[in-house]
């Protein structure tokens, strides 16, 4: 193991997708996180309340999740880079708060680590059953940006990127992993800091007697300023105007909240993240995100071997939705397969975004445990019956 002076590791680690987030967090700039124990995201805070002293942090564990959701919100304000960690009732606990700091505009990063439910479910076992959750789970109109790894690797790589883009566009971002990732063990390759892309905080270059904490810029977002500095801060969850201060107006709550949204639905460019393969001249694929990508895969590569031309698109960004691009695949394919350890989530936004060119077929799992590759085969089969490709089962063809 290597680590720079400032305590931030390098080279190459065998680690768990936990420990991975870990480190992504830190050599993303995080030095504030609070959090409450919670399986399977524990080891993420667990380690970061050993290596924390190391790169001059703070770790907190809070009474609760709620604590927590609001303790990473002053950090903020007072200059930190900031995360809490969190699974299933954990979040629900949480949402009054992601629309807090939704309305303040404060950068975050939230870990969610999906395991079984609802309620208390299969603490110990794997789900993707948060996924409409983080998206809607609090009240009123906002968009949110979400990112779903699929190693421990992605879980290094994404937490750089989850902070990137929270710092970016002055959001909460949320990881969703889930417990194989998060326990899986594998190969993380840490580049030295000065290969690695940081975003900085946009702090403000005026005065105090000029600045408005939430006067927007020309990509829309405000600059920051650190309490303590001399700015004048008031910072509520109510409407308010540029100034922070409460506007109980329509034509306030019409500019903030369209503000709110436009900053992340009009960049969906810059962080919408698919990746594909083999969908050029595709007639089914598979559309999937997270470690059900990684089992996808494998049928999909069952379903080439039988002489069916099947594509991949894996959703690395699942919020904002990439309906752009789920609907350019819609045309040129007969049918699209989506796979998800639910009983039917992200499916309905394929649904919406292939706008009938092309019939989507659910492989659902009601979770504590990933899909057999067959069964994933199974339904591709089915499509390219439903969609006249010929296709025979060996059985048939004998």
């Amino acid at each position: 193991m290597k680590a720079s002076p400032e305590g931030v590791l390098t080279g190459v680690h065998f680690m768990d997708g936990d420990h991975a987030a870990c480190e992504g967090a830190i050599a993303a700039g995080c030095r504030f996180v609070a959090g409450y124990p919670i399986t399977p995201s524990t080891e993420v805070v667990e380690r970061f309340s050993v290596r924390i002293p190391t790169v001059g942090g703070m770790f907190i564990q809070m009474e609760d999740e709620i604590a927590s959701s609001i303790a990473i919100q002053g950090a903020a304000w007072g200059g930190a880079k900031v995360m809490t960690v969190t699974s299933g009732p954990g979040l629900s606990l949480m949402m009054e708060h992601i629309g807090l700091a939704v309305m303040a505009e404060v950068p975050c990063v939230i870990v969610d680590v999906q395991r079984g439910g609802p309620s208390t479910g299969l603490p110990t076992l794997p789900a993707q059953a948060d996924m409409m959750q983080v998206k809607w789970g609090s009240h009123g109109d906002y968009q949110i940006i979400a990112l779903s790894p699929n190693s421990p690797q992605e879980c290094f790589d994404l937490m750089i990127r989850a902070f990137n883009l929270s710092e970016t566009w002055r959001c909460p971002v949320f990881m969703m992993m889930d417990e194989v990732v998060g326990h899986m063990v594998e190969r993380v390759e840490i580049p030295p800091a000065d290969q690695i892309e940081i975003v900085p905080r946009r702090w403000t270059t005026k005065k105090p007697s000029e600045y408005r904490a939430f006067e927007p810029g020309p990509d829309m977002v405000p600059d920051m300023a650190k309490a303590g500095d001399g700015y004048k801060l008031h910072i509520t969850g109510l409407t308010h105007d540029e100034r922070g201060y409460p506007a109980m107006n329509v034509p306030a709550q019409n500019r903030l909240v369209r503000r709110l949204s436009d900053k992340i639905l009009k960049n969906r460019d810059k962080i919408v993240d698919v990746r594909e393969d083999g969908c050029e001249d595709a007639d089914i694929i598979v559309v999937s995100y997270g470690i059900t990508s990684r089992v996808a895969g494998a049928a999909v590569e069952m379903a080439r071997g039988l002489g069916l031309k099947v594509g991949s698109a894996r959703m690395v960004v699942c919020w904002p939705f990439p309906d752009v691009e789920i609907a350019r695949l819609s045309r040129k394919a007969k049918a699209i397969v989506v796979p998800e350890l639910n009983l039917g989530q992200m499916v309905g936004e394929v649904e919406r975004a292939a706008c009938g060119d092309a019939r989507v077929y659910l492989v659902d799992h009601a979770g504590g445990s990933v899909h057999e590759p067959e069964r994933i085969l199974e339904t591709i089969l089915q499509a390219a019956r439903d969609a006249g490709l010929g296709f025979k089962t060996e059985a048939e063809r004998s």
